[in-house]
């Protein structure tokens, strides 16, 4: 079984409930959000193993390229360009689609391998741990993202995914059975929550919500998921101490009354999205 946590926008809390639930429901934990992989800031599992993350670029051998430019007119990704008498590529804008080679008629294409980045996997109370790591600089996270999800364990899998709802979070959603949509009660909120919903709902995953810094009041989250008739799975309150542990790296499961709420949430994770 493969939940995965998202939300529409970044700073909602998605990370402090990807790594607590995963704790409480003894999950197998996977960081996607390979831009800022953060997860293993709180649950400090010990790194058994790196494998880099290798795509593929076109090089264009000049003794038989005649400069037709067919290569350049087949790309959808500009990653190619003619100028004068000279093909020139802009490998991070390459999509390793293959295009290219195809088109060319005079076998002037081959391709190499460059490193985009790389996943580490490790363990914590025996917790599976795995993140992908983007390379600064690098624009596409979608290949790292492909190979994490592509080697996922047996059982249940926490998958912590980017925020928004990019095409990162898309490819995620490939791999997810349920889905828990983390979010804060504001407007901004709100809005990002409403985009997320609609990206669940068009790959038809049960879902329920998870209400970040709840003050415990009436607020306009609450009201629209009565609304829609969209299940809250669970409440984080919005306490002071919960803001100096996370700041200090800690896990809050590991705190008595955070505790009692992970443990709750994993509960009625089970019970509203039926993945037992």
């Amino acid at each position: 079984m493969n939940i995965a946590v998202l939300s529409g926008k970044g700073g909602t809390g998605k990370t402090t409930v990807s790594t607590n639930l995963a704790l409480a429901l003894k999950a197998n934990y996977i960081d996607c959000d390979v831009e800022e992989p953060n997860g293993f800031i709180f649950l400090k599992p010990t790194i058994n193993k790196e494998e880099k993350v290798m795509v593929e670029y076109p090089v264009i051998e000049k003794n038989k390229c005649t400069h037709c430019g067919k290569c350049v007119d087949i790309c959808k990704f500009n990653a190619l360009a003619k100028v004068r008498d000279n093909i020139i590529l802009f490998e991070k804008l390459c999509h390793s689609c293959g295009a290219c080679s195809i088109s060319c008629k005079y076998d002037a294409i081959t391709y190499d391998k460059r490193e985009i980045g790389k996943i580490e996997i490790g363990t914590t109370n025996n917790t599976d741990c795995s993140r992908g790591i983007l390379n600064i600089g690098e624009p596409m996270a979608v290949p790292i993202i492909k190979k994490l999800l592509n080697n996922l364990h047996k059982g249940v899998n926490l998958i912590d995914c980017p925020p928004g709802t990019s095409c990162n979070v898309v490819n995620t959603l490939n791999f997810a059975d349920v889905a828990i949509l983390v979010t804060e009660p504001s407007q901004f909120g709100l809005h990002d929550l409403k985009m997320a919903i609609e990206l669940v709902k068009n790959y038809n995953i049960p879902f329920g919500i998870v209400i970040n810094k709840d003050d415990g009041k009436d607020n306009i989250v609450k009201k629209y998921s009565e609304e829609e008739n969209i299940d809250i799975i669970g409440i984080i309150p919005y306490r002071k101490n919960t803001a100096k542990i996370y700041s200090k790296g800690e896990r809050l499961y590991d705190d008595l009354n955070h505790k009692m709420i992970f443990d709750n949430l994993s509960e009625r994770i089970s019970e509203v999205l039926s993945w037992n």
